[in-house]
């Protein structure tokens, strides 16, 4: 059986939290976890590459300090990244990505993810040219990964077409395509609460299937409790957890049956900057910790 690590996204922590020893604290000390998925706006890939050595190494040194170890990392931004239209401005999401990477080595991760690309309504109509161009774009990532010493790269399929990987089908055919000739292999990082609801294909919008199917590429996931109402992301509370579709029991027995030796399951939030959304963000984490760990604990 899999060994199932329960970590947390920080992407709720980017405003919230600017002083790094608080917000580690607060991870170790009251959410009683160790496991973190570092974003892209923690350390800004745009800052000097100075500035982000520095300021990646003093991370490091606190998160060390807390017990904490990274071994995913993720970028927060949502861009068109290669699919922009002007060859000047792929090329310098190429230097950002590879400052991206070079925090994310710092900080003791083994693999770095992001959303494919992006494209817009008009480039859908000649959607494999653009996905061939995105997808070299990505080779041309998996060399910088591999000189800044991550062991893989990771894409997340999302939930619109022209966003990448909304089906089953269309991630497994993606994930082929990306990893030919590819310097270190390219992975998945699934989320549970991805995948086209009006596809024909009733798999596409069910959780369950899509780890069936594709988790054995997945050593990251992203986890949320997910509702009938499409616009999700949240926390593993009471009155959510009431009508959620995502059980903890169901994720475990699913993963079980990999042969992947280990996941890394991470709360991935959106508390929204209204109250009692803002406000109640650290309770609704500590809340969710404790309902997932006490399923954990029984394997």
């Amino acid at each position: 059986m899999a060994k199932i690590n329960l970590g947390l996204h920080l992407g709720f922590a980017t405003t919230r939290f600017t002083d790094l020893k608080t917000l580690a604290k607060i991870i170790s000390n009251e959410f009683e976890i160790n496991h973190v998925q570092y974003v892209s706006d923690i350390i800004n890939p745009f800052l000097p590459k100075s500035v982000i050595k520095d300021k990646s190494h003093e991370l490091k040194n606190i998160f060390d300090k807390f017990g904490i170890i990274s071994k995913h990392s993720f970028t927060s931004s949502r861009n068109s990244y290669f699919a922009d239209r002007d060859k000047r401005v792929r090329e310098m999401w190429l230097k950002w990505f590879d400052n991206f990477f070079l925090s994310s080595s710092i900080l003791g991760v083994e693999g770095a993810g992001s959303i494919l690309s992006i494209l817009d309504f008009q480039q859908l109509n000649n959607f494999n040219k653009n996905r061939n161009q995105v997808i070299s774009y990505w080779k041309e990532l998996s060399y910088l990964a591999k000189k800044r010493k991550l062991k893989y790269l990771m894409w997340e399929p999302m939930s619109v077409r022209r966003e990448f990987g909304d089906t089953i089908k269309n991630t497994s055919q993606i994930h082929n395509l990306i990893n030919k000739r590819a310097n270190i292999p390219i992975l998945l990082n699934l989320d549970v609460d991805h995948g086209n609801h009006y596809s024909n294909d009733k798999n596409d919008s069910n959780p369950y299937a899509w780890l069936k199917k594709l988790s054995k590429f997945s050593p990251s996931i992203h986890i949320k409790q997910k509702t009938k109402d499409i616009y999700t992301h949240k926390p593993f509370i009471k009155k959510y957890n009431k009508n959620g579709i995502i059980k903890p029991i169901k994720i475990i027995k699913t993963l079980s049956t990999d042969k992947i030796k280990e996941y890394y399951l991470y709360f991935e939030f959106s508390f929204r900057e209204r109250e009692p959304f803002d406000s109640s963000s650290i309770k609704d984490i500590k809340e969710s910790v404790t309902y997932w760990k006490k399923y954990l604990n029984q394997g």
